[in-house]
């Protein structure tokens, strides 16, 4: 069971310094909602040994009188629904605002855990100024500076320590693959095509599905699970956040599961929130295939697939090593060549190299095309192993691995896909200390 934390509060009280500081990452990922660009901040922490997703629920749309009725109210509800644990940050320096007082009230009235940050604190003088915050009536506050750091040890063992604990696994061990994309894409119309019954609901209004819902697929030498992922809760409630709910939902999905299909919608092409959701996949270390579905809709010639699939892999550039199907799901469009697709990306995933095999392969590769030399140092590569991890992981032991820049990692994952079978598979490749 994936844990989610979720960072709430009005806006530029420092949530997305705060996301980034747990995280380990600099960059917010852009979202085009209802033509208005907004952050949509996901990712992973690990503290302690316990892994947690974290959600930055940015900010909020001007679009009615009431902002907060309209807006921080729907992205409140959202994370008060889908989260484990809610983080409300509120910003020592302006004070108590209307908004912060509403957001307590909705979180209280919840009955859900949270806890209260208190942001920018970082002097003794912030520090006091902080106590005018125990006002909205919750008992304990953690005072943090989300720029340097300070307080943020404390706030990440207050955080593991109110995280549920991960259920027991009762699920068979079979390969879990994972529907996903954005809302209407047609992936309970995959499942329903797959199984040849209505198992699930399909209509045509996004956000039909409500739960992510395990269907066992075993037909025609296949076994495994299909996962049909939800898009929305409520029509009613939602509206300009659907991808925002989207994302919660494919982040316990995708965490979940083995490998990940991610449906594009053929009559739309690969939009930015599609990339989001390959972001998550690779984030996760997932096996990945793209099905562009609603291929029977588009007007084409003998080059559309190809223009097609080139932009794609533009797009989702440098990972491009991964299979491109074109679909129907309702007119059952080449719908069982996914079945082989998930085999084989599953195999792929679960690759073991001989380390014999390994050293001879790559270290003559790197012995015609060493690393470049850095500050003086001729960067030495003498060992090769893959280590044991859920998805293939390498470690290469040289003299100076702190030297090993980016493009030297990609141009060796590059060869290690040429030489061996990891289409579909993102690789990690670690150069460590000989």
């Amino acid at each position: 069971m994936s844990r989610i934390v979720a960072i709430v509060g009005r806006p530029n009280v420092g949530k997305s310094t705060l996301f980034n500081r747990l995280t380990g990452s600099r960059t917010a990922i852009v979202d085009e909602v209802s033509g208005v660009t907004r952050d949509r901040n996901y990712g992973s922490c690990t503290w302690n040994g316990i892994d947690f997703s974290v959600i930055d629920t940015g900010g909020f749309v001007e679009k009615s009188d009431d902002m907060f009725e309209e807006e921080i109210n729907k992205q409140v509800f959202l994370a008060i629904e889908e989260s484990d644990l809610i983080l409300f940050m509120v910003d020592v320096t302006a004070g108590i605002h209307e908004l912060d007082k509403a957001i307590a009230d909705l979180l209280r009235k919840s009955g859900r855990k949270m806890l209260l940050v208190v942001n920018k604190v970082d002097n003794s003088q912030r520090l006091m100024e902080a106590a005018e915050f125990y006002a909205l009536g919750i008992e304990h506050f953690f005072p943090v500076s989300s720029i340097n750091g300070s307080g943020t040890g404390d706030l990440l063992d207050e955080i593991t320590d109110n995280l549920p604990e991960k259920a027991a696994e009762t699920i068979p061990e079979l390969p879990r693959v994972a529907i996903v994309g954005r809302p209407n894409v047609g992936k309970s119309s995959l499942v329903n095509s797959f199984l040849g019954e209505e198992r699930n609901i399909v209509t045509p209004v996004p956000g039909t599905t409500r739960d992510s819902i395990y269907t066992r697929y075993n037909k025609f030498n296949h076994d495994f699970y299909l996962v049909d992922t939800a898009g929305l809760r409520r029509k009613s409630r939602v509206s300009e956040d659907i991808e925002f709910y989207s994302v919660l939902r494919a982040v316990r999905a995708i965490e979940n599961s083995d490998v990940c299909l991610l449906l594009i919608d053929a009559t739309r092409g690969i939009e930015a929130q599609d990339l989001n959701i390959l972001s998550l996949i690779l984030k996760n270390n997932k096996g990945v295939i793209v099905a562009v579905n609603k291929w029977d809709l588009v007007e084409k010639d003998a080059n559309t697939a190809r223009y097609f699939e080139k932009e794609i892999r533009k797009k989702t550039a440098p990972f491009t090593d991964y299979g491109i199907i074109f679909i129907s799901a309702l007119k059952l469009l080449r719908i069982h060549k996914i079945l082989e697709l998930i085999n084989t990306v599953n195999k792929n995933r679960t690759r073991k190299i001989a380390t014999s095999e390994l050293n001879s392969v790559m270290l003559d590769i790197v012995r015609q095309n060493p690393p470049p030399s850095s500050r003086g140092r001729n960067i030495s590569i003498k060992y090769i192993t893959q280590l044991p991890t859920y998805s293939p992981s390498f470690a290469f032991f040289c003299n100076y691995p702190q030297y090993v820049k980016e493009p030297y990692k990609r141009y060796i994952e590059n060869r290690m896909r040429e030489k061996f079978e990891f289409t579909g598979v993102p690789l990690r490749i670690f150069f460590r200390k000989k």
